[in-house]
């Protein structure tokens, strides 16, 4: 079983929003940095945000900065990524992953402990 699942993926409009989650089990992801990642088709996994609440080490990749934002419920244990004004290069699968917050947020894959299966994320008219 899968420690970070990922939810919310599906098709979207060019333009529109969407948000996908990231719920953990067996650990706290408010004791974490959560980065997020993507991989288009045939290209390399790219990290685009991470965000570590504890020590407030925080990264934003160019290519999504002011449209991707990180949201938290501790309650659920869950993160969320929140994606408006979608464009079509923005289709990918969506990963989150985590590592302990004291070893800060890194935009390498090889960088994090745990990771979910991700979810499909299409922007198409």
């Amino acid at each position: 079983q899968s420690q970070l699942v990922e939810s919310g993926g599906g098709l979207v409009q060019p333009g529109g929003s969407l948000r996908v989650s990231c719920s953990a089990s067996g650990f706290s992801l408010g004791a974490s940095a959560v980065g997020w990642f993507r991989q288009a088709p045939g290209k390399e996994r790219e990290g685009i945000l991470c965000f570590s609440d504890s020590d407030g080490d925080t990264y934003y990749a160019d290519s999504v900065k002011g449209r991707f934002s990180i949201s938290r419920d501790n309650a659920q244990n869950t993160v969320y990524l929140q994606m408006n004004s979608l464009k079509p290069e923005d289709t990918a699968v969506y990963f989150c992953a985590a590592r302990p917050f004291y070893r800060g947020c890194s935009s390498m894959p090889a960088a994090y402990n745990y990771w979910g299966q991700g979810t499909q994320v299409t922007v198409s008219s």
